[in-house]
């Protein structure tokens, strides 16, 4: 499954929310830097969907606050 992801750094807690069917907003706790930020949204996300962290794949975005991602293992209901 292929979601479209806008990170928020920095934030006072980790969070995901659903905004729309394939679309989410996460929160996330870690900055930023050095990979910190993409590191936790992984873990998160592995946490969300039920999944390994593994099935989790970063596919754009990167260096943005703007991420596609791929979930190995889930299919859209």
């Amino acid at each position: 499954m292929r979601i479209y992801v806008k990170v928020i750094p920095r934030s006072s807690r980790n969070i995901v929310e659903k905004i729309s069917e394939g679309e989410y907003r996460v929160h996330l706790n870690a900055p930023p830097v050095d990979g910190k930020a993409n590191e936790s949204l992984v873990k998160l996300l592995a946490d969300y969907f039920d999944v390994a962290k593994s099935a989790i794949l970063i596919v754009g975005g990167k260096s943005t606050c703007r991420k596609i991602v791929d979930v190995e293992g889930m299919n859209l209901l």
